[in-house]
């Protein structure tokens, strides 16, 4: 199986040499500047990108990440400079076209290992894989939760028509909101709704004591 391939956007000849001892194990693609990391990025896919922001040819690199990642939607980027202000480093992490990672130059080894191992772990195609399954978990969840309300709704409306069923009085609203632990205005919901069905007559429940009742 081949190693992962990342690509390095750096300038600066030292830099890259510390890039290549602490990256060994990756196969390592070279450019040094944002126009030719487009080029590179069009012609085969990387599987991490390591961005530096000031470039050759006076090009920035902040400036190529929204390009990079309409090229790379899936691909991880971490953004490694010592020429970036705390505010450019937050917006670069924010919004749809953002960065993974910013680390501050000099860069720690260990701590790029480390980054470069949970990008390709956590991030990119993983990433989005692992949002479509919480979705649909919730997705799930909320059917589970509405099936079980539903049925204890209609557990609750067959108890409450047969007890009515059985009394010429009135419903006690207030009496059957504490019998099944509710509120007053649920009693009133599931009268309406047996009305409407056919399951009790209207006079049981008048269209007008809604208005009696303050509800």
């Amino acid at each position: 199986m081949n190693p992962p391939t990342v690509l390095i956007i750096e300038d600066d000849d030292f830099q890259y040499e510390i890039y290549e001892e602490a990256l060994s194990k990756y196969n390592l693609v070279r450019v040094t500047t944002g126009s030719q990391a487009l080029v590179e990025a069009a012609k085969s896919r990387p599987d991490v990108v390591v961005l530096d922001h000031v470039l050759s040819e006076g090009e920035l690199g902040l400036e190529f990440l929204p390009e990079l990642k309409e090229l790379l939607p899936f691909v991880p980027i971490i953004i490694a400079s010592g020429a970036l202000e705390v505010h450019e480093q937050l917006e670069a992490l924010q919004g749809p076209r953002r960065a993974h990672y910013v680390l501050t130059k000099p860069v720690d080894i260990h701590v790029l290992k480390r980054t470069v191992a949970t990008a390709l772990k956590e991030c990119g195609e993983q990433e989005t894989v692992r949002q479509f399954e919480a979705l649909e978990r919730s997705h799930r969840t909320d059917a589970l939760d509405l099936f079980s309300r539903s049925t204890d709704r209609l557990s609750r409306q067959t108890k409450i028509r047969e007890q009515i069923g059985k009394s010429k009085a009135r419903p006690n609203i207030s009496a059957l909101a504490r019998q099944f632990n509710v509120a007053r205005r649920t009693i009133i919901r599931d009268l309406q709704e047996l009305i409407r069905r056919g399951q009790l007559k209207p006079e049981v429940y008048p269209a007008d004591e809604d208005a009696e009742n303050g509800e």
